[in-house]
């Protein structure tokens, strides 16, 4: 954060000085009122005293306003690039008896069918009802590779303001204008809708309290100084007001709610609450897809085993061959492994027929011009192929061994003029995505317990979970199911994250405490969950978390360090008022200022520069170590508790310095 960011949000934290937008924040509205009074009493009865401690009063409240305005100022810039993206568009709105009709597109209402071409922009939210395309989403996501929409599938969302690139597509209408899904995220990134989190709620209320018990005790010592023979001012009441309740968290709490959401926009997250972002912070238990997020999503091949006697090269070379029109990601990686493995980079023989899978023979192949057929599939597909009724011992062993570890056996065979036989087998599994153990065992250390859900059979997923490192395993698991396992986990007192991106994923999503929905799954999916991944990338939930965690521990370390901060200007103020009435409390003035108006007044130019000093670490975040929440509260306790009691005595030593040089005659 530089200075010029400071001061272009200048004119915004001036704005908010609007008495109805500081009463949401109680403690800097008891400020903004003694600052009015101090500048009715200035005016009254100017001194210089009065005057200068005046100016720092309105400038505290203008410091607190300023770190909500950065704050916010942050997302301005990527609201209006989203703006950019909302269009007004004409659309082809397709009604009921076939026919089109063109119609402005903040006219169409939610259930509208429209029609989209290559070159035209979606007109608004919505579901692709018929036909595939590819669409740019750069807009919205900041990514220039175009994503293929399709109907009838788990991607088929679209956003208003995107562009169709290629064929014709038919979209059902799921927003109606101004509640867009642009339209939510320029509020959002804007900070216009955000609400506070029920742990800021619960911390305003705390420091509301705190507020009044000083406010309480203030009033009652104006009496008990006339009793005592050291009459105080009103302008030395406020100002020891003002140093005794806990302004600088209070300035800054808004600001670091802000700024967690921020940081999610920054990594194309969006939280549809601070509630959520909160949340994310406090997960226990972290349900994960195997496909996409844990694995690559197809299965490799990851070795090839040659029946017994069988030269591997006769293996590799027949798998690769069989493989060269193979377009499906299983093939590819049955040529890439061979290539590995020293195979050559032949073409496909001129005049080879190509046998592509099907459901109903479950093989694929290439038969050759010289009459060899090479088939690879399912050992039962395989051995009906070669009207055989059993494999090789060693072929039999390699298929069973490969099924019990959670693979699929891939097996290869030859028929020639010499016959039919079985080559071997290719080893396919899902490869675990590389340092996914590392993060699952760092989530492990912040007490998160990780859960891989997945369709497959137990045995394939206790193999992927043993190879990933999660904790545990949820298989063949059904919408049912991963609700069932979402609601057991929250009756056990643990806050549960997921992500999902289809139809039935919904409620689960909606049940979850942080639900990460897919940008380009269904609109059902977003509904219900109150995040969106724009990046349509499922390990994301990973950095959610994460943020959370810093956002709790940036709120936690500044109210740790805000509440220490305190403790510094009693020493200052409370030695300054009653010294002449009780020369004894000389002993508390250990930072020997030089007069007791310089004290009062450095201890309030302090409390406003403190502010704006930990502005940028309210934006940037404190850093998340994992640790332990002991470990964590004794970082805080020596970091910023001690940081925050020992601060105030340097800085407000040098600032009195500084006015007793400066004014030292005046003070």
């Amino acid at each position: 954060m530089t200075l010029s960011q400071l001061w272009s949000q200048l004119p915004t934290a001036l704005a908010k000085l609007d008495p109805r937008h500081q009463w949401h924040n109680p403690v800097m509205f008891v400020v903004l009122v003694g600052s009015i009074l101090t500048t009715v009493l200035a005016i009254a009865d100017p001194s210089a005293f009065t005057i200068a401690l005046t100016v720092w009063l309105w400038l505290t409240v203008v410091f607190g306003n300023l770190a909500e305005a950065v704050a916010e100022g942050r997302g301005k810039a990527q609201a209006a690039s989203l703006r950019a993206a909302r269009k007004d568009t004409v659309a082809r709105r397709l009604d009921r008896d076939g026919t089109e009709t063109l119609v402005p597109g903040t006219e169409l209402v939610i259930g509208d069918l429209v029609v989209v071409e290559a070159g035209e922009v979606i007109p608004g939210d919505g579901d692709v009802v018929e036909g595939i395309a590819s669409v740019d989403e750069s807009a919205i996501t900041g990514e220039s590779a175009p994503v293929i929409r399709e109907a009838g599938g788990d991607r088929s969302a679209v956003t208003g303001g995107t562009t169709v690139l290629s064929d014709r597509i038919v979209v059902s209408i799921t927003a109606a204008p101004g509640s867009t899904f642009i339209d939510t995220m320029i509020a959002l990134v804007e900070g216009t809708s955000r609400r506070k989190t029920p742990n800021e709620n619960a911390l305003t209320i705390l420091l509301s309290s705190l507020t009044i018990v000083f406010l309480l005790a203030v009033a009652t010592l104006a009496p008990m100084a006339d009793y005592a023979g050291a009459p105080q001012r009103t302008v030395v009441l406020v100002a020891l007001l003002v140093c005794l309740i806990p302004t600088t968290i209070s300035a800054l709490l808004s600001a670091i709610g802000i700024a967690g959401m921020d940081r999610l926009v920054r990594v194309n997250v969006l939280a549809m609450s601070g509630r959520a972002v909160e949340a994310a912070g406090d997960v226990g238990t972290l349900l994960l897809d195997k496909t996409g997020t844990i694995t690559y999503g197809n299965r490799r091949a990851s070795a090839f085993v040659p029946q017994a006697g069988l030269d591997d090269a006769v293996l590799r070379d027949t798998a690769r061959l069989s493989s060269l029109a193979d377009p499906t990601p299983e093939g590819r990686s049955i040529v890439e492994l061979a290539l590995e493995r020293g195979a050559t980079d032949e073409p496909l023989p001129v005049g080879a027929t190509i046998v592509e899978f099907s459901a109903s023979t479950r093989m694929s192949g290439l038969d050759l011009p010289d009459g060899t057929q090479i088939r690879k599939g399912a050992s039962s597909a395989v051995l009906a192929w070669l009207d055989q009724t059993a494999l090789p011992p060693s072929v039999e062993s390699a298929v069973e061994r490969i099924s019990a570890d959670g693979g699929t056996p891939l097996v290869v065979a030859v028929r020639d003029a010499a016959g039919g036989r079985v080559l071997g087998v290719v080893h396919l599994k899902d490869v675990v995505k590389p340092g996914m153990s590392e993060r699952f065992a760092q989530l492990r250390a912040m007490g998160i317990r990780t859960v891989m859900v997945t369709g497959d059979n137990a045995i394939t997923a206790k193999a992927i979970a043993a190879e990933a490192g999660v904790d545990d395993v949820l298989a063949e698991a059904t919408p049912e199911d991963k609700l069932a396992y979402i609601r057991h986990e929250q009756q056990g007192g643990r806050l549960v994250a997921m992500t999902g991106d289809g139809t039935n994923d919904a409620p689960a999503l909606a049940a979850a405490d942080v639900g990460v929905a897919m940008s380009s799954g269904t609109s059902a999916a977003k509904e219900a969950g109150n995040m969106v991944d724009l990046d349509s990338d499922p390990t994301k939930l990973i950095d959610v978390v994460e943020i959370g965690k810093q956002l709790l521990v940036t709120r936690g370390a500044l109210t740790t360090f805000s509440v220490a901060n305190d403790v510094a200007k009693y020493f200052a103020i409370i030695p300054a008022m009653f010294v002449a009435a009780y020369p004894s409390l000389d002993s508390l003035d250990v930072m020997r200022l030089h007069s007791p108006e310089s004290a009062i007044l450095s201890a309030v130019v302090f409390n406003a520069l403190v502010i704006v000093a930990l502005i940028p670490l309210a934006l940037r975040g404190v850093r998340h170590r994992v640790a332990s929440a002991a470990g964590l509260l004794r970082r805080n306790l020596l970091v910023y508790g001690v940081g925050g009691l020992l601060a105030p005595f340097v800085g407000i030593k040098v600032i009195d310095l500084a006015l007793a040089t400066l004014f030292g005659s005046a003070l």
